[in-house]
């Protein structure tokens, strides 16, 4: 059996989705597993054993450089490789017009949520097949009940991210590290600075080391006050993806306000404690079988007491 998997974006999405690979792998162990993702996420599926092949796609960038003929040649190039191969079966898991696109372009018999379930209800229009998975779980549940629907497995399988913890050359693996994952796409999903600094003073005070990685300038920027404001803290360079998952993956802890980056930290079994500032954690927050804690909702940040009592407990 040979089957497509499809969730394009965004990383948190991505990661929400490892967990259908590896039930399939547990429901069909001699089954060749691909995945359909954004060129800028490609890291997260080959870091779960059970993906075979990774295809990229360029919606987001496409979408900016409509005129340029370069692109188009790319738009064919995507789709002659996706139809290359027959599949079994192809399983759009993300529920929007372009995902399902995708997934009919691929060679196959194709699934997905029916239309009252779907996050785009049309999307359902494009499938052979689709299901009513429930809208009120987790995002992590309703994929995985939404391959097991399709493929008719047991959806009682126990919880697995698959991932691999990748070994970057020169990373240390000393536990004595927390990730402080202060960056987020969206202003009002920040939480106090001030807050960030007194976390990682009692860290530091804790003889611990907060680890500030950062991206764009205004982050860096961000990151390195906080570090200022607490001696001994590591600023380290913009990271990829393998990178920070193993950065990660060395730490004895995570904090993170609601960016995929929590989540990785959850898929790779660290301890996470996830700030909501301005979103709701129920159905989207960080989700694993290890220590992790969703604190805060919209309109109500957690405080700086309840987190620094929450990361005392986690890190015992």
């Amino acid at each position: 059996m040979r089957i497509l998997l499809v969730k394009t974006s965004s990383l948190g999405d991505v990661i929400h989705n490892l967990p259908v690979a590896s039930d399939l792998r547990r429901a069909f162990p001699e089954a060749v597993i691909d995945w359909c993702v954004e060129e800028g996420l490609v890291a997260i599926p080959r870091l779960h054993p059970a993906v075979a092949q990774v295809l990229p796609v360029a919606i987001r960038r496409w979408r900016r450089h409509l005129s340029r003929p370069s692109t188009w040649r790319e738009v064919s190039a995507f789709c002659r490789r996706l139809r290359a191969q027959t599949y079994d079966a192809v399983l759009d898991t993300q529920g929007l017009l372009k995902s399902a696109a995708i997934a009919r372009l691929a060679r196959g018999r194709h699934y997905g949520y029916a239309a009252e379930a779907a996050r785009e209800p049309l999307a359902a229009r494009f499938y052979d097949a689709t299901f009513v998975i429930p809208r009120n779980v987790h995002a992590v549940t309703r994929n995985r009940w939404l391959s097991a629907a399709a493929f008719d497995y047991p959806v009682d399988l126990p919880l697995d991210y698959g991932m691999q913890p990748p070994r970057v050359e020169g990373r240390p693996q000393t536990k004595d590290r927390v990730a402080l994952l202060t960056a987020t796409s969206r202003h009002d999903k920040l939480w106090p600075e001030d807050h960030w600094c007194a976390l990682a003073r009692a860290l530091v005070a804790r003889g611990l080391t907060p680890v500030l990685p950062s991206g764009s300038v205004v982050e860096r920027q961000r990151a390195e006050r906080i570090a200022a404001a607490a001696q001994g803290a590591v600023l380290p360079p913009a990271l990829s993806l393998v990178e920070m998952a193993s950065l990660l993956a060395g730490c004895r802890l995570a904090i993170g306000v609601d960016t995929g980056l929590s989540h990785l930290a959850a898929a790779l079994k660290v301890p996470v404690i996830a700030l909501y500032v301005s979103t709701e954690p129920a159905l989207t927050g960080v989700f694993g079988s290890g220590f992790v804690r969703n604190l805060g909702r919209s309109g109500a940040p957690p405080a700086l007491t309840e987190v620094l009592t929450v990361a005392e407990h986690a890190l015992r």
